[in-house]
């Protein structure tokens, strides 16, 4: 696929908040060479990067996840209280390896000692600048839930450990309702039996292909 040329002619910043919403002025190249009428539109900036990890424990074949009040749902009079992977926004100082080891920690309580990548993506090009990283992330899982979170940001998370099977059946049975943790599972479901013999086999040091 060639590239096209495009212009940024104007932003405008048109809130400034926890979040930050701009409309740009823009004109691109079309597909027919000819150049496009100058058209706005509205941009919504989270954070540029956000890594979110799904955690398994490949001794016990155990996944957690967490679950949490988040506002859209609530908005929508739908149960706002979501199951989702560890998901966070990767500070200014991190990477998203180091942001999704640290989310994590805080929010489920689980070290994560081996990382794998499993997809990199816009959340929705259209409209936010948001773009995702997410992994896999191998743990040692606790025998029971817990509620962590920051209270500075007035977090409140219940954690959940999964039977892996379980955890797949959500995906099945349309129990799954954010895009993240979606796309994440759809993974897991594929990647399930590969990627635990793998982690499994490393711990006997046979060395994996």
């Amino acid at each position: 696929m060639a590239d096209k040329k495009f212009s940024i002619l104007l932003r405008e910043v048109l809130f400034q908040g926890y979040f930050r919403m701009d409309r740009l002025h823009v004109q691109h190249e079309r597909f027919d060479g000819t150049q496009s009428d100058i058209f706005t539109r509205e941009i919504y900036h989270r954070t540029p990067n956000v890594a979110g990890v799904l955690l398994f424990d490949p001794q016990h074949d155990k996944v957690v996840l967490v679950e949490q009040f988040r506002i859209a749902p609530a908005d929508a009079g739908q149960n706002p209280w979501m199951t989702e992977i560890v998901l966070g926004m990767v500070d200014a100082n991190e990477t998203p390896e180091q942001a999704a080891r640290r989310e994590a920690m805080e929010e489920a309580g689980c070290e994560v000692t081996d990382i794998h990548p499993i997809a990199n993506f816009y959340s929705s090009p259209g409209g936010t600048s948001e773009h995702i990283h997410l992994f896999a992330g191998r743990i040692i899982a606790p025998a029971e839930g817990g509620v962590f979170g920051l209270a500075h940001e007035h977090e409140d998370i219940r954690v959940h450990v999964l039977d892996a099977h379980r955890a797949i059946s959500l995906l099945y049975n349309n129990k799954i309702q954010d895009a993240q943790t979606l796309v994440a599972m759809q993974w897991f479901a594929m990647h399930h039996t590969d990627l635990r013999s793998r982690w499994l086999v490393s711990d006997v040091g046979t060395p994996i292909i």
